[in-house]
């Protein structure tokens, strides 16, 4: 869903013919490196999260000189990409991350991926060899536009250096409005080195894109129509609501209407949690509830969703008794996977206040849903099968029960940022999200490694917010050395380890359905033969890994010190926190809903299958 400039904070020149420029428009001579740096200050680029190389070693120099954009030197170009897109979640804004040419530019497809999958605004910037050499292998060359195209909402290869102005404004443009996602810009060394004129605004020239963002009235009607006429309807909330900064609109659809709210693992936050109408996250590890309500509902009114597989399970048995309404901006995503019987284009943002007028109408004529006897059985759901842990019998630490402390003792605001796996789905379900774009994780591509260069752009991005990162040991070893570019640049964020000594998803998915075959999913030295780690194994030990990066350390095993040490993390500001929690390995995700099954197979634990009875089928 698009963001709007005063949502962004960025300014975007809105198109205009490429012989239209304005005659305002002060004229500089100056390098394509120079035109590069001051266009990233007129599009209102505060930050960039970078690591220089020869292709793109031109544009550094004059970045030195900047006031504007502040620069951050990233230990890998992985954490470049996923630092921009925890700053532009966080923000709301434009991430930039800016990078060499050859492996620097490769070194960002996986964060470029990621961005595409869960429609996050960036902007890209790789060095290119010179133009005369692409083409022939020259050293570190790699056509990076090639790579990415799958992956990106659009690329440029730029040659000249008067193309750099005009096309950094189309690129932010791209990325920010229509369905936002990733924008890479490739720019030639000689592109770079040359002399141009520069100007701003520059103008632009995009002839096929024209997102639509105005809903059509007569879907708008159909839609309120059928809200008042279901008995079982559920509004399906995907992260398009929160990209559109519709919250508040939401909010006011859902009171009006009375319906029940599903929040999707990428909407966390865009209603609030605690609300009597919010019934849980659906999908594979979603709460019974959710899952339960989009299985038995009549009505579907999906927002800014895309019926991804994690959330419908096979899709053949998906809520079979529902009429789909689908509201997106992006018409390539209605009908893809499941039919709509009201398609609605538009920016979530409109498309839900037109639905609360529309709704008013019919209102207003006498038509309401009557939905007593649908919550009657939703709230037997919610107090039946709600999300809970057991504690471990041995007295060790419970990664849940980690994870819910963090939640209970942070400072209101803070911002969440997850890996990937077991820690992942425990902290969407035991940490209350009440506010917007305080949970940032990588939904759609489950990218590990991802949670702290995100949880260090978010900072970057919101220095006066709480920012902790949610980290497996796993996905922690595979980008910790960001926290070295948080001790130098004083960002400050909080990193909980939650350390089980494996690969906890997998390993859990090896439990279930592996005859608990353990195969390469112990991380640390010293396995046990049924899998188990050794006890009192540390390699890497993660304090003095930490340590040695400039971050505060502790290590937790005991319930008894949870609390205390959480506080001391919480009250230590000048440098990152770093709590390695060492927690029961058996410990497992429920609900869930096996990879492939109907989500009508959910279990709320292990061999615990809901019984919802005849008289609900």
């Amino acid at each position: 869903m698009p963001m709007t400039e005063q949502a962004t904070g960025a300014q975007h020149p809105q198109p205009r013919a490429r012989n239209g420029g304005p005659s305002s428009a002060s004229v500089e001579h100056l390098t394509g490196a120079q035109s590069l740096i001051r266009s990233l200050e007129e599009v209102g680029a505060d930050t960039v999260f970078g690591l220089p190389g020869g292709c793109i070693l031109p544009a550094y120099d004059p970045l030195m000189d900047s006031t504007r954009v502040r620069h951050i030197l990233v230990r890998h170009e992985q954490g470049a990409g996923h630092a921009a897109t925890g700053y532009a979640q966080a923000t709301g804004k434009v991430g930039v991350c800016m990078v060499t040419s050859g492996p620097g530019a490769t070194n960002l497809v996986t964060p470029i991926a990621d961005a595409a999958m869960d429609s996050v605004p960036l902007v890209a910037i790789t060095g290119q060899v010179a133009s005369a050499a692409i083409g022939t292998d020259a050293f570190q060359e790699a056509d990076i536009c090639g790579i990415t195209m799958p992956i990106t909402k659009h690329n440029f290869l730029v040659t000249r250096a008067e193309d750099i102005a005009h096309t950094i404004a189309e690129a932010f443009h791209i990325a920010s409005t229509g369905r936002p996602g990733p924008v890479l810009v490739d720019i030639a060394k000689d592109a770079l080195q040359a002399k141009t004129t520069f100007s701003w605004p520059p103008s632009m020239d995009l002839p096929g894109y024209r997102p639509v963002t105005k809903p059509h009235a007569k879907q708008i009607r159909e839609a309120a129509k059928l809200i008042t006429q279901a008995r079982r309807p559920v509004l399906y909330v995907g992260g398009g609501v929160m990209k559109a900064g519709a919250t508040a609109e939401l909010k006011v659809l859902a009171e009006l209407t009375g319906a029940p709210v599903t929040t999707t693992l990428m909407a966390l936050g865009s209603f609030p949690d605690s609300h009597p109408l919010h019934v849980g996250m659906p999908g594979m590890h979603g709460s019974v509830t959710a899952v339960t309500a989009l299985q038995k509902a009549d009505l579907i009114v999906a927002l800014g969703a895309r019926f991804d597989d994690r959330v419908t399970g096979r899709l053949d048995s998906f809520a079979p008794y529902a009429k789909i309404v689908h509201a997106d901006i992006d018409p390539a995503e209605i009908g893809k996977n499941r039919a709509a019987d009201v398609p609605i284009v538009g920016d979530a943002r409109e498309v839900i206040a037109d639905l609360v007028q529309a709704v008013q109408a019919e209102h207003t004529e006498g038509h309401t849903g009557d939905y007593d006897a649908w919550w009657k059985d939703l709230n037997r759901w919610r107090e039946t099968y709600p999300v809970g842990y057991d504690l471990p019998e041995d007295g060790s630490l419970s990664p849940q029960q980690v994870i819910e402390r963090i939640g209970e003792l942070a400072p209101e605001g803070t911002i969440f940022a997850a890996g990937v796996g077991q820690h992942q789905m425990w902290a969407s379900h035991f940490i209350n999200y009440e506010q917007p774009s305080t949970w940032l994780n990588s939904g759609g591509a489950g990218t590990m490694g991802y949670a702290v260069p995100a949880a260090m752009g978010a900072k970057a991005g919101m220095p006066d917010r709480a920012v902790w990162a949610i980290d497996g040991d796993g996905c922690f070893q595979m980008t910790n050395q960001e926290l070295t570019t948080c001790a130098l640049n004083n960002i400050p964020i909080k990193v909980a380890i939650i350390n089980n000594g494996a690969l906890g998803m997998v390993r859990q998915w090896q439990t279930l359905f592996y005859n608990q075959r353990y195969s390469n999913t112990v991380l640390h030295s010293g396995a046990d033969t049924d899998g188990v780690p050794a006890k009192g194994t540390r390699v890497p030990d993660f304090v003095k890994l930490s340590e040695a990066m400039g971050c505060y350390a502790i290590r937790c095993e005991d319930p008894a010190d949870l609390d205390k040490v959480i506080a001391e993390a919480n009250a230590i500001n000048d440098r990152p926190v770093v709590i390695d929690f060492i927690v029961h390995e058996d410990a497992m995700v429920w609900p869930m809903v096996a990879a492939g099954t109907s989500n009508d197979e959910v279990m709320a634990a292990r061999g615990v299958r809901p019984d919802f009875g005849d008289n609900e089928d």
